[in-house]
């Protein structure tokens, strides 16, 4: 995947982006969607595609045989083990949204486009922390915040 992008003038940050965001929809599907076939016959597969559209964004998409519940960002506590996927989506992509057909396949896509990651323009990573979690603090740790943490890291 990174080879072919990279050769099609796709640049490094978005590609890592979208790598990420292919790994969580693909968590997601494994996790909450049915297979796409039939499953009892050993056809229970998800689809991954990506691809650069007409307006040079890059499109990750993940399809699945549909599950009990729409994707929607989950607002976990601090101590949750999971439930930031789509929130990690949200804070690295552009736009991102959920296509249904008519056979019952559900796809989650997600659009990273090459202009939000120009450092002269700003860097969408700034508040990332913030942005995956907001999640009210624990008690006796007020003092602390969980962005503070990444600031270390520069």
């Amino acid at each position: 995947m990174r080879a072919q992008l990279r050769s099609g003038g796709v640049s490094e940050s978005v590609i890592d982006d979208a790598v990420l965001i292919l790994s969580e929809l693909l968590s997601n599907a494994c996790k909450h969607g049915r297979p796409l076939g039939d499953a009892s016959a050993g056809d229970g597969d998800v689809r991954a595609a990506w691809r650069v559209d007409a307006r040079g964004r890059l499109v990750v998409e993940v399809t699945d045989g549909g599950g009990p519940t729409r994707p929607a960002p989950a607002t976990p506590s601090v101590t949750a083990h999971g439930g930031r996927g789509l929130n990690i989506i949200t804070a690295l992509a552009d736009d991102w949204g959920v296509r249904d057909d008519v056979r019952g396949e559900v796809t989650v896509w997600a659009l990273v486009h090459e202009d939000v990651h120009d450092p002269d323009a700003g860097c969408r990573r700034e508040g990332f922390a913030t942005r995956v979690t907001r999640s009210a603090p624990l008690p006796g740790l007020s003092g602390l915040d969980f962005a503070d943490v990444f600031d270390d890291l520069d």
